[in-house]
């Protein structure tokens, strides 16, 4: 393999790599995105600072939290541990 495929190759898998992050990243944009929809239909106007919690968590985190909302009688059960 000459240096320039090698390179296209490196090339590819990078790019590659960085669509995948991409696609990540809005997939957890769009979570926190519904999360706050969601906790706002139900328990009216957030807080700045359970917006920022909300924008700052992980996927993981998004999920449980989104599990919640049905149930809970209260954003701070949301937010539980």
């Amino acid at each position: 393999m000459t240096l320039a495929k090698s390179f296209d190759a490196w090339a590819q898998q990078h790019e590659q790599k960085g669509v995948e992050r991409g696609i990540q990243q809005g997939i957890e944009k769009g979570k926190a995105r519904l999360l706050q929809r969601l906790l706002v239909r139900r328990f009216g106007t957030l807080s700045s600072d359970v917006v920022a919690k909300i924008e700052a968590a992980s996927s993981r985190q998004l999920e449980l939290w989104a599990d919640r909302v049905l149930d809970a009688p209260s954003l701070d059960d949301i937010f539980r541990a």
